[in-house]
């Protein structure tokens, strides 16, 4: 119970700090990141950041990624001296396909529900 408090309190501090750090860049597109979740996972040795896809197309998806994970370093050492904690969790970076997959199901309810009209 106490070590799940923890771990939802680390993911929500982690929410709020990785943008703060972004924030703090020179790199245009990843100071403008929106980071939709964080997971921490393996007792909170590793965060799982997923991030708003906003207009990136694939390719500069895969650029972002690359560029996260060269400043992968430096956003620990953020965290870790915002929170004072000992060592900070490894960060893991994806594109977050929840939105899209829930606009998708929207519009199949939205079909569905105007075929049963039109057949009612």
């Amino acid at each position: 119970m106490m070590s799940e408090i923890r771990r939802l309190r680390t993911q929500s501090v982690l929410k709020q700090l990785i943008p703060e750090a972004l924030s703090n860049l020179n790199d245009i597109m990843l100071k403008g990141l929106c980071v939709t979740d964080v997971e921490c996972k393996r007792g909170r040795y590793d965060a799982f950041v997923y991030l708003d896809k906003m207009m990136f197309d694939e390719k500069e998806q895969k650029e972002v990624l690359a560029k996260l994970q060269k400043v992968n370093g430096y956003l620990q050492s953020y965290c870790k001296e915002a929170e004072g904690w000992f060592r900070s969790p490894k960060f893991h970076f994806e594109f977050d396909d929840r939105l899209e997959k829930q606009n998708e199901m929207d519009i199949l309810f939205e079909k569905i529900s105007k075929d049963l009209n039109k057949n009612g």
